[in-house]
């Protein structure tokens, strides 16, 4: 789900403000471009937790008729992320733009960075605004130009550089926009400390007036856990006659949810309902449906899916994948009608949309129609998602059925399928379960050896699994090579193992 809040601005001259040399990455500091829309993404899935950030830049302090035919913004994003001479900077792509196609204006180059960040291409984002900046008085920059930069410096270059970065805007800038950006990074990063230091700030400076901060500080204390502290900040909103929007409810109704009181959320329901400034969509009944399989009411949760269903409107394909997962965990079959009017509405369906639906029919125990559909997949596809793959891999090793996980996975590489470190994992997983010792220690030592996963570490679990097995049985050697592996990734150093290897090694 987004949180848009649309945000014009007066425009500023460009300062020259220097960061300190620790920040030689970026020796000036990087400005955001173009009157931004900050928005807040609250995914909710169910049993975890809303995920808020700065995200999307959609509008860019330029009249309708300023703005040049789409064109020319995405050839341009194309050739920047798709430069096959990775070494050759944003900075060189643009200037040969401008020698061949003639000059940009600053609403091509800020749908450009939209592009890029909406991709997680954040560098390369950070480098067409280092190009903005070298450019001097050519283009005029506002303070929600800088707060889209206090988020872009805190994805690509840590926190810390943010800090330092909104530390030298000068007064005038540091305003709700900025201030509300560094919030979110803090409420990302789950800073409570901060966050809630920032909030004072705010609200001592008067700039508590959206409600656009106060679900980011609400977010943050669902997340952290501390939900009696999201019915102060309800209190405060009314306090302060700042009026709820969607996501606001949202947020309440999932934090109702999660507290377990039904006959509270449901009155925040009716209020939403007779708010006349709240037009419900897909998210919000999907929300309910959500809240309302977590409280076991599968007849409520149905009807709210329904509702859904009637809001579904334009080319997102986010909704479609949110019905399959959500009514496969009421055990309804009706996945095949969302799957069937899923593939009737677009002209092919993506990886993540079989990937959905592969954990949709799994979940409803139809194996029958998890293979057909990974085998449609498999034919139609040219980017092989392992993730697709071990999601039926997971099936297999948990019903025993290892040689077909194994042959699965083979004509997965035959494809031209990448494989991933969990992948041997979840085989192993198979071989674990089925006591096959040295079968589980071929697949895991093929999972550590995977030399394209830096950040790859076992499940403590299957550790854990494996030692026991392993000292039940004397199997002196076996734990040896385990050691082994386990040093290979580090996780000797990681306090999740040390328990174990202290519980099963001593004296070996």
């Amino acid at each position: 789900m987004l949180l848009r809040f649309a945000i014009s601005l007066p425009s500023f001259p460009l300062q020259p403000y220097h960061l300190s040399t620790s920040t030689s990455s970026y020796s000036q500091a990087r400005l955001g471009f173009g009157s931004s829309t900050l928005s807040l993404r609250a995914d909710q899935k169910s049993g975890g937790p809303i995920r808020c950030s700065v995200s999307q830049v959609h509008s860019y302090g330029t009249v309708d008729s300023e703005r040049p035919p789409a064109l020319r913004w995405s050839s341009l994003f194309r050739r920047i992320s798709a430069r096959e001479n990775t070494s050759l900077g944003c900075a060189a792509v643009l200037l040969r733009w401008e020698e061949e196609e003639g000059q940009l204006n600053k609403w091509e180059l800020c749908r450009v960075v939209k592009e890029l960040r909406k991709f997680r291409r954040v560098k390369l984002a950070l480098e067409v605004c280092d190009w903005m900046i070298a450019q001097g008085d050519r283009f005029m920059f506002t303070s929600s130009d800088m707060a889209i930069q206090v988020d872009l410096i805190a994805k690509a270059h840590g926190i810390s550089h943010a800090e330092e970065y909104f530390s030298q805007l000068p007064d005038t800038m540091k305003d709700k926009r900025t201030y509300g950006a560094l919030l979110n990074v803090y409420g990302q990063a789950k800073m409570k400390e901060k966050a809630e230091a920032i909030v004072e700030v705010m609200r001592n400076k008067g700039y508590l007036t959206e409600a656009l901060f106060f679900n980011v500080i609400m977010t943050l204390y669902m997340n952290v856990g501390e939900h009696e502290k999201v019915n102060k900040v309800i209190n405060e909103m009314k306090e302060k006659n700042v009026s709820f929007d969607i996501y606001s409810y949202n947020i309440w109704i999932t934090n109702c949810a999660t507290m377990g009181d039904a006959e509270k959320m449901e009155r925040v329901v009716g209020l939403m309902s007779s708010d006349n400034g709240i037009n419900a969509n897909w998210t919000t009944y999907t929300t309910l449906a959500t809240m309302y399989i977590r409280l076991g009411n599968f007849e409520k949760a149905q009807s709210c899916l329904k509702d859904a269903e009637l809001r579904v409107t334009g080319r997102d394909r986010t909704p479609f994948n949110y019905l399959l997962g959500l009514y496969s965990s009421i055990g309804k079959r009706e996945v095949y009608r969302i799957w069937n009017w899923y593939k009737s509405s677009f002209p092919r369906i993506l990886n993540m949309g079989y990937q959905c639906m592969l954990s949709s029919l799994i979940r409803l125990g139809d194996a029958d129609g998890a293979e057909m559909i990974y085998e449609e997949w498999l034919s139609m596809t040219s980017s092989y998602d392992p993730r697709i793959c071990n999601i039926l891999l997971g099936l297999y090793a948990r019903e025993g059925l290892l040689r077909k996980a194994k042959k699965t996975l083979d004509n997965f590489l035959e494809k031209g399928g990448k494989p991933r470190p969990i992948m041997w994992e979840t085989l192993a997983e198979g071989y674990i379960k089925e006591e096959q010792i040295s079968e589980a220690l071929l697949y895991m030592k093929e999972a550590a050896s995977f030399e394209g996963v830096n950040n790859w570490r076992p499940k403590p679990k299957n550790i854990e699994k494996l030692l026991a097995l392993c000292k039940e049985r004397n199997d002196i050697s076996s734990i040896h090579m385990l050691m082994d592996m386990l040093r290979m990734r580090r996780c000797h150093e990681k306090e999740e193992y040390k328990s174990l290897i202290s519980t099963y090694c001593q004296g070996d």
